[in-house]
């Protein structure tokens, strides 16, 4: 029994030291990243884990649900895409053709309400707002300059920075895109309490408007650029300039770094459903438009689906582009296999959410999972590539 003891008492002891070395060394988010993702059996983000995070509410307004095509699931999904959905863990598939649910089908205990994680979906949310605001003139162009608004942004190379820079992601930031690091800036800026602080500590060290790299680094700060600029929350403006205007039918949820601070994750992080997320794509295939009306400027989404760098084409403002056979796609991409994928000349919007996107790097361009889900969408509904 006193040996129990003595193994119990230096245990507390050595997890107390551990305690007091994470807070000195400014690293104490691992406390929250090992609680929230470790002990949930986890090694990164996962679709249900905003639940364990502060979230502030995207209520939705007059719904107007999406009507059912004359064929509505009268189709059945490939055999390839049946082997896909159980190996990569999909929880929904949707095919929308001319506006209308072609085919749905769910998993995993989902249905057509659940809410799932968007992770990286969120980044073509906040570029709408960006055109949003410009459209307004709360933001004067895409060539404005970060420092305008955010201060830390007025020295050296980083006073050259401009919101479109950071829209294109091509800031030119320090910023290290490492998922599976404890401890990278992304899993810092995941966990920790104070968004602001971590931003505002990131450094130029490129020149900025030269290349695309992806860094989350860059949504997060434009999202502080937006607050500003509108003076309004973040999740506030996404509830009016588009949640309630397309008619989504749930409320949806924005996680929040704390409480206290109360700044959205823009990057990543809003939970709703996969025929909410469809909207955002409607729009943009729309030129802008919903119900006759001019919700965002058709000439900020032309820019937005065309890439900014010719050595970088599968990158625009905040959408993926990408080209199947003779079709051109652009989409929403989130980590895990969160796809809102478009073809505006086939009327054509595919969405897939699920537990994981199969092999292949978690930062990489494409993985290959996103053609098969393009390639059996259509070859269900008999069309080519």
């Amino acid at each position: 029994m006193k040996f129990l003891k003595n193994i119990l008492k230096w245990t507390a002891i050595l997890v107390g030291i551990l305690v007091i070395a994470l807070y000195a060394t400014d690293t104490d988010y691992l406390i929250k990243a090992f609680r929230t993702i470790y002990l949930n059996g986890h090694t990164t983000a996962y679709l249900n884990d905003y639940k364990e995070f502060d979230n502030k509410v995207i209520d939705h307004g007059l719904p107007q649900p999406w009507p059912n095509h004359k064929d509505y699931n009268t189709a059945k999904a490939t055999e390839l895409l049946s082997t896909i959905h159980k190996e990569n863990g999909s929880v929904a598939y949707v095919i929308i053709k001319n506006d209308s649910i072609w085919f749905e089908d769910y998993f995993d205990g989902f249905d057509s309400n659940s809410q799932s994680n968007s992770f990286s979906m969120a980044k073509s949310y906040v570029s709408a707002m960006l055109g949003k605001a410009i459209m307004e003139g709360h933001i004067k162009s895409l060539d404005q300059p970060v420092c305008d608004f955010v201060p830390e942004f007025c020295d050296g190379l980083a006073a050259k920075t401009t919101v479109g820079d950071l829209s294109s992601m091509s800031s030119g930031t320090n910023w290290d895109e490492a998922y599976y690091s404890p401890f990278s800036i992304t899993t810092r800026a995941y966990f920790d309490d104070d968004l602001e602080k971590v931003i505002t500590g990131l450094k130029v060290v490129e020149e900025p408007g030269k290349a695309y790299k992806y860094a989350s680094g860059d949504t997060q700060l434009l999202a502080m650029v937006i607050e500003r600029a509108t003076n309004k929350k973040l999740y506030d403006y996404l509830t009016e300039s588009f949640w309630q205007p397309l008619g989504c039918e749930n409320q949806a949820l924005w996680q929040v770094d704390s409480e206290d601070h109360n700044l959205v994750k823009a990057y990543c992080c809003i939970a709703s459903n996969a025929k909410d997320f469809a909207r955002m794509g409607k729009l943009y295939k729309d030129h802008g438009k919903w119900n006759g009306q001019q919700v965002l400027d058709s000439a900020f989404i032309a820019k937005s689906i065309t890439p900014r760098f010719a050595a970088s084409p599968e990158y625009g403002y905040g959408w993926w582009l990408k080209d199947v056979g003779d079709k051109h796609f652009f989409m929403m991409r989130g980590h895990l296999g969160q796809y809102v994928i478009v073809e505006p000349n086939d009327n054509i919007i595919i969405v897939r959410l699920g537990h994981s996107k199969g092999n292949g790097s978690a930062v990489a361009t494409f993985t290959d999972d996103i053609s098969i889900y393009i390639e059996e969408a259509y070859n269900m509904l008999g069309y080519d590539l």
